[in-house]
């Protein structure tokens, strides 16, 4: 069934969703329109992507707990096997991200949310016959692939909500969006200890109610729009335009970093410093691994919200500078073994990364709005983007964690490894300045965007 959406029936818009309801009328840019009806249902719509995405992050990285517990006399893993099975979700999730950004635009975001929600019972049996079964390695490395589902949510969350949103408001409610799921890490790692000391059947049980609780919330609450709906070819036309790609590679940086640092934080602390502070509650240990991937979740609204005031491209070369500081902090903290300025140079990171996080997915649709006269073209365009930058970006998740390992394969410390994240940093911070930032320097040459204040 289509409903038509006016500010006169803004009561029925904001009733339970039915089946099939589709939204055909939204005007968000319409100041009347999103007073009446467009806000009640945007934030409606908004509340229930969060808690979807919220499980779809703790799933997608549930192993990095889970491979800190797995007991060594039944589970004899080296390092790098240990290493493999929390960067390969996140690779798996990277290219997850992008057939779930078409999802959206295909089925509607009510219903992708739906089905996303239920696909992640999937990587939670196959914890569950991991753990039990203790079949061999190769098999313990498909089920923890499995999580990599968790990561697609991510992508079709954000495009989804981008459509529901004026461009006024688009970093908070993106910004908002992408904490509730990036928290979702956070929760994971300070809950999952605890319940697992009950076995390690229960990491992957717990979730079970909670992703049925989201796909039946979704089914009942949440729209599709049919302004959403948009064929596969105009989507793919954003994969001409340059900015897809620099977003892309920024976003690697900003994300990838993020998501790589949560992933591996665990186990890198744990090998660094053994004797780290720990919690004790009952026969649970919980470390202080969690504290690294909520800062950065809660920083990422706020720079979303920042880059909407004084522009998305300070915040993200404000970030990367940050990062750069960061990674020489671990660097040097590692080198000294100085507990303290490890903890704190890796806050750093997760704050810097967090916040670019929310500064770079601001970005994308102030620059589409800036190279394109066409409203809806520069909409269809920018939410493409933010899937397709997602999924790549998603891949310094994998990356990072690799790059950890190796380091500490051939050298015995992780220090070579955030010698190389140091530079990257400053790379990004470059391509930022000079696509983005750039006023003087061969500006009648080379055009940047630096006039659109992105």
């Amino acid at each position: 069934m289509s409903t038509t959406l006016t500010p006169t029936v803004a009561a029925a818009a904001a009733a339970p969703a039915g089946k099939g309801r589709w939204l055909t009328h939204w005007e968000p840019e319409n100041g009347e329109f999103w007073a009446t009806t467009g806000r009640r249902v945007a934030r409606r719509n908004l509340v229930f992507s969060i808690f979807a995405e919220h499980l779809g992050f703790s799933v997608w990285t549930i192993w990095s707990v889970v491979v800190v517990a797995l007991p060594p006399a039944l589970f004899p893993y080296s390092v790098d096997q240990r290493f493999w099975l929390v960067a390969l979700p996140n690779l798996i999730g990277a290219l997850m991200r992008i057939p779930y950004t078409f999802a959206v635009t295909r089925f509607g975001g009510r219903t992708w949310t739906a089905i996303s929600a239920l696909l992640l019972l999937i990587p939670l049996a196959g914890l569950t016959f991991a753990v039990t079964a203790q079949p061999p390695y190769w098999v313990v490395l498909a089920c923890a692939a499995t999580a990599g589902f968790g990561g697609g949510n991510f992508a079709s969350s954000m495009t989804n909500i981008s459509f529901f949103y004026p461009e006024r408001q688009k970093g908070a409610a993106l910004g908002l969006n992408a904490a509730g799921g990036n928290i979702g890490i956070s929760t994971m790692q300070l809950f999952v200890p605890v319940v697992i000391a009950a076995g390690l059947v229960y990491g992957g049980l717990m979730w079970v109610p909670l992703v049925l609780a989201a796909a039946v919330g979704a089914y009942l609450f949440m729209n599709n729009l049919a302004v959403a709906r948009t064929p596969f070819r105009a989507q793919f036309a954003t994969v001409k335009r340059p900015h897809t790609w620099v977003m892309s590679f920024l976003y690697i940086g900003t994300f990838g970093s993020f998501l790589g640092y949560s992933a591996a934080f665990p186990l890198v602390l744990k090998l660094q410093f053994p004797n780290a502070p720990t919690a004790h509650w009952g026969a649970a240990t919980i470390t202080l691994a969690f504290t690294g991937p909520l800062i950065g979740s809660l920083a990422r609204p706020f720079g979303g919200w920042l880059s909407d005031r004084i522009g998305g491209a300070r915040v993200t070369a404000a970030c990367f500078t940050l990062m750069a500081l960061g990674s020489y902090g671990v660097v040097t903290a590692a080198g000294n073994g100085n507990m303290g300025l490890f903890l704190a140079s890796f806050w750093l990171l997760f704050t810097a990364a967090g916040a670019g996080n929310g500064s770079t997915y601001r970005m994308i649709p102030a620059i589409f709005a800036a190279k394109s006269s066409d409203l809806a073209v520069a909409k269809r365009e920018s939410a493409a983007t933010l899937g397709i930058a997602g999924a790549i970006g998603a891949l310094g998740g994998f990356y990072l964690p690799r790059a950890i390992s190796d380091s500490y394969t051939a050298t015995g410390g992780i220090s070579t490894a955030f010698t190389w994240f140091g530079v990257m940093y400053g790379v990004c911070l470059v391509v930022t300045w000079w696509c983005y930032l750039r006023r003087r320097v061969l500006i009648s040459q080379v055009p940047s965007l630096a006039h659109a204040s992105v």
